[in-house]
């Protein structure tokens, strides 16, 4: 995705005070963490540069030394996760000598472990509401990823691995509905369970449901 060269306009163009110079430093990565958090936090659109600027106790000036705008950290982190969801994707499509079901698992699994690993950077494409080009190209992405999975739901059913009475593209809505809903509760560290317990309870979930047979 290109990259935004012309800073975003901010109503408020007091810096910081200099009192704040003497705090450590950061590098691009945590500037990077610490937006996204923000921007989970209170909203992309109701972050503004100065603010982002304040809670890292650095002029906007020394902002734009990493970033030449708010738009393009938001691009970035949406790039992050969706490169890391296609990846997983590509890597499933690949293996076109296995069986449509179980290239399918290995994408749900996968795509728990993105969730997991990139927990705030998923979550902020989550909440992506196409009010900016960059927000608009990331849905475009998205939408994208959708249809290639359902093409590969529509394949296992074809096989006979999955019931053929609900349409591809609804039983992928479901699948990554529940995925997605693993932001709202998941936090590294303070959960007892781990990604690849939780990407293999999801899969078992999505294929044998709840019943006790």
């Amino acid at each position: 995705m290109s990259t935004p060269r012309t800073a975003v306009a901010d109503t408020d163009d007091e810096a910081v005070p200099r009192a704040r110079r003497g705090r450590p430093g950061y590098d691009r990565s945590q500037v990077l963490e610490i937006a996204v958090g923000l921007f989970n936090e209170q909203g992309y659109d109701a972050t503004s540069v100065s603010g982002l600027a304040e809670k890292l106790g650095l002029s906007k000036a020394a902002l734009y030394h990493h970033f030449s705008s708010k738009e393009q950290i938001l691009e970035i982190a949406l790039d992050d996760a969706l490169s890391g969801l296609e990846a997983v994707l590509d890597d499933a499509l690949a293996g076109d000598d296995l069986p449509a079901a179980t290239r399918l698992v290995a994408v749900i699994e996968g795509a728990v472990r993105v969730l997991t690993s990139r927990l705030p950077q998923v979550t902020l494409l989550l909440r992506v509401h196409g009010n900016s080009d960059v927000e608009r190209a990331a849905l475009v992405r998205r939408r994208a990823f959708d249809q290639r999975v359902a093409r590969l739901v529509e394949a296992a059913q074809d096989e006979g691995a999955l019931r053929a009475d609900i349409r591809p593209s609804v039983t992928t809505r479901l699948i990554f509905g529940m995925i997605n809903s693993i932001i709202e509760w998941y936090r590294p560290g303070q959960t007892t369970v781990a990604p690849d317990e939780l990407a293999t309870d999801v899969t078992r979930v999505v294929f044998d449901g709840l019943r006790a047979y």
